[in-house]
């Protein structure tokens, strides 16, 4: 059985993470979206041209899941492999951008609704806890 401060800290930061990921998910769905394909095309959103590898490494992900992702991208018309040189750069097509047009407003408001219980300063207090313990983590 786990004990002490820490594991109890652990606990709740992988019940909130769970809990966040389903109603996250749930919202997304209306678009036909997992949060694997959001947090890719609002990546790709702020950062085109980049190559498949340097996405893996900042999304944190294997370059076998990467792949699969981008393909339902690229199927669904959303994404472009675009040949530059000998480098293969991911652009989002027009209609990936209209997506995004939509979504990323509709997926704020949600965002801000599952943090109300919070004051502004409990959300920049809780913010500045957690980078610090990124920074530690790494």
């Amino acid at each position: 059985m786990l004990r002490g401060l820490s594991a109890m800290v652990w606990i709740r930061i992988s019940r909130i993470r769970r809990k966040y990921e389903h109603g996250a998910s749930e919202e997304l769905r209306g678009w036909n979206l997992s949060l694997a394909l959001f947090d890719l095309l609002t990546t790709l959103s702020v950062s085109e041209g980049m190559t498949q590898s340097e996405l893996a490494r900042q999304l944190i992900v294997t370059q076998g899941n990467i792949t699969q992702l981008l393909d339902k991208l690229e199927q669904r018309g959303l994404l472009l492999r675009r040949q530059e040189g000998r480098r293969k750069c991911l652009m989002l097509t027009e209609r990936g951008r209209e997506l995004l047009k939509t979504v990323v407003p509709a997926h704020a408001l949600w965002n801000e609704k599952q943090f109300a219980g919070l004051s502004t300063e409990e959300q920049r207090e809780l913010l500045r806890l957690l980078r610090k313990l990124d920074h530690a983590l790494e």
